[in-house]
């Protein structure tokens, strides 16, 4: 079995890498990326060491013959968060929703048997009374948000044609430590201003409701897609978490603070509502997916989230180092020219063509 996966240089990727190479030993791991965030590294090993080969290359230029032989594609490839969308909104849709579409085609035009899409709890935006489940309304309120949905409504006209079965994972909010830990998602966040300043800061009043997901329960969940059985839906949208992973934002905050001891937690009761609230029903996953459903619980995530940082000496430096939010990141790459502002590679420092690869001895 040949596995493709996009975006693997980001947050998720490298768990997801690793899962695989030890679930299925014997598949051929290919990853595509532009590496924009391959030096943002918080472990001691290179996270592609699992892999099989490595292609660099701008998702949005991939051709034909990069999916030929491919049995399943994994497409976690995205501008990846509501202040990115914010800044690069056009960029966030050709990416998020175009590419992913686009890539889809090429997929099954190469007789790819699976494609797995990262989609995203967001797209329920705000939502009062109930969970939602995957036939309530979509209320996308970010530009990242909606690149979802239309990549969603992409992908369920490509499934139309062809025999390629096509299941877009619907992931709660992504927690927990990686190779390429990210600090710009909540539990992350607040972990972090734990150690580093012994404070968490809750900008909101800390009432709005987040789902959310351990990163390694994500690699669960793509486990799942790429064996599911064809007769749930050759397109199948559904949400990727669990009901006990639905919190306040300040119940994550509290839920720090008693798992580390001393640190002080500051709400700021009188801001101004944050329309991005919302629970989010699992039940489908939970009853497709019996064997794949998520271990890890918000404890053993904050343990997990505090060890690995710590080993990663993140709880010495005076500063958050810029290169765990991702924002900043791309802020450095324009700022020093590396970066387009259509976010290509500027320079011929880093290859951005599909033919060029790095194969793991």
């Amino acid at each position: 079995m040949k596995i493709l996966i996009t975006g693997n240089m980001g947050y998720v990727g490298p768990v997801v890498a690793k899962r695989l190479r030890r679930v299925f030993p014997h598949a051929r791991l290919v990853g595509v990326d532009s590496g924009l965030f391959a030096h943002c590294l918080t472990d001691s090993v290179f996270p592609e060491t699992v892999l099989d080969e490595q292609i660099f290359a701008d998702v949005r230029d991939l051709e034909s013959d990069v999916f030929k032989g491919v049995d399943v594609v994994i497409h976690l490839a995205a501008v990846s968060n509501d202040p990115m969308g914010s800044r690069f909104e056009q960029v966030t849709e050709e990416i998020n929703q175009n590419a992913t579409i686009r890539v889809a085609r090429l997929a099954a035009e190469n007789d790819v048997k699976r494609f797995i899409f990262a989609s995203s709890c967001s797209m329920y935006g705000y939502a009062e009374g109930g969970a939602r489940t995957e036939t309530d309304e979509l209320n996308p309120l970010t530009a990242y948000a909606r690149s979802k949905v239309g990549a969603e409504i992409g992908l369920q006209t490509v499934s139309a044609h062809g025999n390629m079965v096509i299941t877009a994972l619907r992931f709660a909010t992504a927690c927990g430590f990686s190779g390429r830990t990210r600090l710009d998602l909540v539990l992350n966040d607040f972990v972090a201003s734990a150690l580093n300043a012994g404070r968490i800061s809750v900008l909101s009043d800390g009432t709005p409701w987040r789902p959310l997901i351990h990163v390694e329960d994500m690699a669960r969940a793509v486990e799942w897609a790429i064996v599911r059985s064809p007769d749930h839906g050759r397109f199948l949208a559904i949400n990727a978490g669990s009901e006990e992973w639905n919190y306040q934002v300040h119940e994550l905050a509290e839920a720090v603070q008693q798992s580390m001891p001393g640190v002080d937690v500051h709400i700021n009761k009188n801001a101004q509502p944050d329309k991005r609230s919302y629970r989010v029903d699992f039940s489908l996953y939970r009853d497709l997916a019996p064997d794949h459903q998520p271990r890890i619980m918000l404890k053993e995530a904050i343990e997990n989230l505090r060890d690995g940082l710590t080993a990663a000496s993140f709880d010495s430096p005076p500063d958050r180092p810029a290169s765990l939010v991702r924002f900043n990141v791309l802020g450095m790459h324009l700022e020093q020219g590396r970066l387009s502002p259509d976010l290509r590679w500027t320079t011929t420092l880093t290859p951005n063509k599909p033919e060029i690869s790095v194969a793991a001895e």
